[in-house]
């Protein structure tokens, strides 16, 4: 990286000020960080680790005003001419690229950009002098950086509960694979946080926490409204017409429903109970009935129902239609 246009690589001016480089930083460290491509194909991955990178080597260098001022004067090169380091013996005496660095910032961490008072901070040592770190900082290593994941489960589990597994790629290229459970009747957009199970801390301190979450994929035939469950149940005209007992399908099993006679399309039954199962209460299923005709009538049948339809012919069927 020898080469590189570190104001290029950032995308901001020479004159750039402190907060417009620690801004620029940022942006594209959110967007390169390769925690955020853990589902992605390897060279796609890759590709995302260099360029975060090169992000991360220019920022530890632009956002230091010592080394900005000597990569001003000497170009890329500096540190390789002993002036990386201002306590002699040349080279970068903080390791490589993004070692030291509280990549916590990135997303909702506190801390400024860069210096050397705050590397030495992140990595529990004191200032330049020794002692205490600048204005009486802990010394404690800082938390790693929380990572968030959004993941989709199906339907029968953000009902009943069960387990989902995530995968998460380590700083180190090591991919963790992480149980999380999910709690049965769990709404779209709620958050699962898993403590410890984010970033490793680059200085030895807790690891960040790994926060979750969860979208719910549609059902073909239930939905959800509240802690009560739906479905559209269909019936042909007969059931209708004579009423009879059918069989639905339900979390919780198959269980029989009674179909009054005379029962019209839209006609909801509510079996209490058969909802989502809260600690406090339990919701209930509305079945709602739907006249299912066939296909295909027959010539024959056509006519019957005709007689049928000036047997039952209803003045008022349409009466409480208005505008």
């Amino acid at each position: 990286m020898a080469d590189e246009d570190y104001y290029k690589t950032l995308g901001v001016a020479k004159s750039a000020s402190p907060d417009e480089i620690q801004k620029a930083y940022r942006k594209l460290a959110r967007k390169f960080h390769p925690d955020l491509h853990a589902d992605e194909e390897e060279k796609v991955r890759e590709k995302a680790k260099q360029s975060f990178q090169k992000v991360q080597q220019a920022y530890d260098v632009l956002s230091d005003p010592k080394k900005r001022q000597m990569y001003d004067q000497m170009g890329p090169g500096f540190e390789q001419m002993g002036g990386g380091n201002p306590f002699g013996g040349g080279g970068n005496p903080f390791g490589a690229a993004g070692e030291g660095i509280d990549l916590s910032q990135l997303f909702g961490g506190g801390g400024g950009g860069g210096g050397f008072p705050d590397i030495f901070a992140q990595m529990g040592g004191g200032g330049p002098t020794g002692g205490r770190g600048q204005r009486g900082r802990s010394q404690a290593a800082p938390k790693g950086a929380d990572v968030e994941q959004e993941i989709t489960v199906p339907f029968a589990t953000a009902i009943l509960g069960g387990q989902h597994q995530v995968s998460l790629q380590r700083r180190s290229g090591k991919v963790d694979r992480i149980d999380v459970k999910i709690p049965a009747g769990i709404e779209s957009n709620k958050k699962i946080r898993l403590r410890g199970q984010g970033n490793e801390s680059p200085g030895g301190g807790p690891g960040g926490d790994l926060l979750i979450t969860v979208k719910i994929a549609q059902h073909p035939v239930y939905s959800r409204k509240g802690m009560n469950l739906q479905v559209s149940v269909p019936i042909n005209l007969l059931e209708a017409v004579e009423g009879a007992k059918i069989d639905i399908p339900t979390p919780y099993g198959t269980v029989a429903i009674k179909v009054p006679p005379n029962s019209s399309s839209g006609k909801a039954l509510r079996l209490k109970g058969m909802g989502i199962k809260g600690k406090n209460r339990s919701g209930d299923l509305i079945a709602t009935l739907q006249i299912a005709l066939p296909a295909e009538i027959s010539p024959a049948d056509l006519e019957r129902l005709k007689q049928l339809e000036e047997d039952w012919t209803d003045d008022t069927l349409r009466s409480d239609l208005t505008w």
